[in-house]
């Protein structure tokens, strides 16, 4: 009798882990790129969509009059981030970040005085070792968590919100919604991007000679300069 019930209880965990696995299986699908369906983001709630143009670099000494916070496109440097599940200890300059999102990355950017301890844990297990992914902190966000890929932009105020794993399923390069088809994440040679030693985040606002976020070579307009929800821009 002991042995029927034993058997049966095994029985019963594998049936429900099966369930579980097909379970999640399903769900991921339904955000799977396809040629029917080929921005799935477009199904998640609270997804903001810009449309940049590609291509558009600036030098490592110049800045980007950005219009969202973190961005999501536009101008950026010639060096990318490295995004090959990079879980980057503290902000990073926001014109190297953008070029990886051309690249078919998605950049996961967290407030560091919101979300901290466990949080940034199931944060980061999303991103670690996970190829065309990144993460850092991002001072001043207007929500405690924004996720970027080129031309989206999802903020919640959980890192259990199951819209994150929807968002990167949608977005992860895929090859209807970024420029750059087949761009690598891996970091530049010497003198690029230094994958441990990066370029800082700087918060403060750009000058009047800052690059516009679609950029025409001429320098951005004051109007263009202040960040709407903390007043910094990177």
């Amino acid at each position: 009798m002991v042995v029927v019930l034993f058997a049966g209880a095994v029985l019963g965990y594998v049936f429900f882990q099966s369930q579980e696995q097909q379970g999640r299986k399903d769900a991921a699908a339904a955000y799977t790129p396809s040629e029917t369906n080929k921005d799935p983001s477009k199904a998640i709630p609270g997804v903001a969509t810009a449309t940049f143009p590609a291509g558009q670099h600036i030098n490592p000494t110049d800045r980007v009059a950005y219009t969202h916070f973190p961005p999501m496109g536009g101008a950026h440097d010639f060096a990318w981030a490295a995004c090959t599940g990079v879980v980057y200890p503290k902000a990073v300059r926001n014109e190297n970040m953008v070029h990886s999102l051309e690249h078919g990355a998605v950049w996961i950017a967290y407030d560091p005085a919101r979300i901290t301890g466990d949080a940034v844990d199931t944060l980061r297990k999303r991103v670690s070792n996970q190829p065309y992914t990144m993460m850092s902190p991002y001072p001043g966000l207007d929500q405690p968590i924004s996720l970027q890929s080129w031309g989206h932009q999802l903020k919640l105020a959980d890192a259990n919100d199951p819209r994150i794993d929807q968002f990167i399923q949608s977005l992860r390069r895929n090859q209807y919604t970024y420029p750059e088809v087949g761009a690598s994440c891996s970091a530049l040679g010497p003198g690029q991007f230094d994958e441990d030693n990066p370029p800082a985040f700087n918060p403060v606002p750009p000058g009047p000679g800052a690059r516009p976020e679609v950029d025409n070579g001429a320098p951005a307009g004051d109007e263009r300069l202040s960040n709407p929800s903390t007043g910094g821009a990177g």
